[in-house]
């Protein structure tokens, strides 16, 4: 296991779709070793795999000391009626803490190392962070859903951090 670094805004790795993961070898294994000993710190919630440079559907998370992690996720379900739209902030966009909307209610489902079907789903913080790493691993950051205002500020706080 490593500690990994976080890649920042700029990063190309970031804006890229993540390939799926069609072979449980040493490589995908010492990459969930990573991302759960990378997510395992204060104040982090969740880290998908692009954040520490690797382009594969993977993501990790620790909300409320609950440490895991799924492969392959998609979401499956999201509350339609029911949203938040509290600040959300990035590893990967140091500093920033914008409103995001995000759904209430998030369901992914996907696959651990052994091929088991897996359910990740919450409500509130563990929803937000379904999200915020199947965007991710989609290419997308949560600026990218920001409103046209906040984007605005934020790009406008990114350029005065060099950034």
């Amino acid at each position: 296991m490593a500690m990994r670094d976080i890649r920042i805004i700029g990063d190309p790795v970031l804006r890229t779709e993540c390939d799926p993961i069609t072979k449980m070898d040493d490589h995908v294994r010492q990459l969930v070793a990573d991302l759960l000993e990378t997510v395992d710190m204060e104040g982090r919630a969740g880290l998908a795999a692009n954040q520490i440079g690797v382009g594969l559907r993977a993501f990790s998370w620790n909300i409320d000391g609950d440490i895991g992690y799924i492969l392959n996720p998609e979401i499956v379900e999201l509350s339609e009626d029911e949203y938040q739209d509290g600040d959300e902030g990035c590893l990967s966009v140091p500093g920033l803490w914008y409103p995001t909307e995000r759904a209430w209610y998030a369901r992914a489902e996907g696959v651990d190392l052994d091929g088991n079907k897996v359910v990740v789903e919450g409500e509130e913080i563990m929803a937000r962070c379904i999200q915020h790493e199947c965007d991710h691993l989609n290419g997308m950051l949560y600026l990218d859903r920001l409103s046209k205002k906040n984007h605005r500020n934020a790009m406008k706080e990114l350029r005065k951090q060099g950034l």
